[in-house]
């Protein structure tokens, strides 16, 4: 069964069990009637991948459809797995411009900078007494290209701010899917330029602040985003002994309770470790390079933080919706520290939406361990 939300009817939002071979008719009828200048869903790898694209085109017509996979969804009711979540982005709020980038290992900067400025010019042509906008990227997450094709999307959008995720794969890091408009596939990215007569604000938070206790890469792997020495020493081995560990105490949670940040333009972002190589190299979800200085940084409170985060955002008027892409290593944080019901519940009552990634993108910048993404407020004249 495919159930609705009740909030404003700015967004419509809906989600079903993943393993319902009829998940996609349901996810339509709940969202009701069209027009959408935008259905975005977000996809447990537990569904039937085979045939999905069809099926998302028959179950919502003429309506585009963009999506990914996910390392787990927030649905209405919070953090949630094994589900599809559908949005519905009613055209009587919304005006969407969609663009495919085909091959993330070939990616051409300068032709990928000017289909960005000729989508933009075409929505503008299209709404121009809609002055709102944003641009929302859905990424294949084991593409390792996140960061240059930020970068590039970025150079084409000028003052539209960008914000997205990279699909994920639960916990297994095998194979990550972006939907595109009737195409389902690895190595591609999905790019919406959105206008909209409502108020929006993108928002970047995370629960993290730098230590004191730094380190330098000596020697890495940038182009697999692998790092091999930290102070001239094998990378799992140092890591390891800077947080008075065993290296083969290292896991997937002492990762995200202790991330590293990097200072970049006057902020410190994140770079996470995805998990140890057999050889003792450390992986890397973002990008590295030699001669990096790394900091450990010093986890607060999520749940507080998020609360306290969220209610600024209502600050001027609470938001309709709120669409945001959140890493996967905060949710493991949630689950490790028994926060997870909580985290559900602030989710939940703030009328989140999205999915948990394997990073996400803010402007030219990929990075890791946030919750990113955009706030969507009843437009003024109702």
């Amino acid at each position: 069964m495919a159930v609705p939300i009740t909030a404003p009817e700015i967004l419509r939002r809906a989600h079903a069990s993943a393993r319902d071979p009829e998940a996609l008719v349901r996810l339509a009828e709940a969202l009701g009637p069209g027009p959408f200048a935008l259905v975005i869903l977000f996809l447990s790898p537990d569904a039937v991948l085979a045939g999905l694209a069809e099926r998302a085109g028959a179950a919502f017509g003429d309506n585009p459809v963009v999506g990914c996979t996910t390392a787990g969804e927030i649905s209405p009711d919070g953090y949630s797995e094994g589900g599809i979540v559908a949005l519905g982005l009613p055209a009587s709020h919304f005006a969407a411009e969609t663009m495919l980038v085909p091959d993330l290992q070939a990616i051409d900067g300068h032709a990928l900078i000017g289909d960005t400025i000729r989508t933009r010019q075409r929505l503008a042509r299209a709404c121009p007494d809609w002055e709102n906008e944003f641009a929302f990227l859905m990424v294949d997450g084991l593409s390792v290209r996140e960061d240059e094709l930020a970068a590039s999307l970025a150079s084409g959008l000028g003052p539209v701010p960008l914000f997205g995720g990279s699909a994920g794969d639960g916990t297994r890091f095998a194979a990550t899917y972006v939907l595109h408009d009737g195409k389902l596939a690895q190595n591609i990215a999905s790019l919406s330029v959105i206008r909209t007569r409502c108020p929006i604000r993108v928002f970047s938070l995370d629960h993290l602040s730098p230590s004191e206790e730094r380190m330098v890469v000596t020697e890495a792997d940038p182009a697999r985003r692998l790092v091999r020495q930290i102070n001239a020493e094998p990378a799992a081995q140092e890591y390891a002994r800077l947080l008075g560990k065993d290296p083969g105490q290292l896991t997937t949670f002492t990762f995200a309770a202790h991330p590293l940040v990097v200072r970049i333009g006057g902020r410190h972002h994140v770079r996470a470790i995805q998990r140890v190589a057999p050889n003792g190299d450390l992986v890397f979800f973002s990008a590295i390079d030699e001669g990096m200085v790394l900091t450990l940084a010093e986890a607060q409170n999520m749940a507080n933080h998020l609360e306290g985060e969220l209610s600024r955002l209502a600050g001027d008027g609470e938001p309709a919706a709120i669409l945001a892409c959140d890493c996967v290593l905060r949710r493991i944080e949630a689950e490790e520290k028994q926060m997870f019901g909580q985290i559900s519940d602030i989710l939940r009552r703030h009328h989140v939406t999205g999915f948990s990634t394997y990073g996400e993108q803010l402007g030219s910048v990929h990075v890791n361990q946030t919750m990113t993404g955009v706030a969507i407020y009843p437009p003024k004249d109702g």
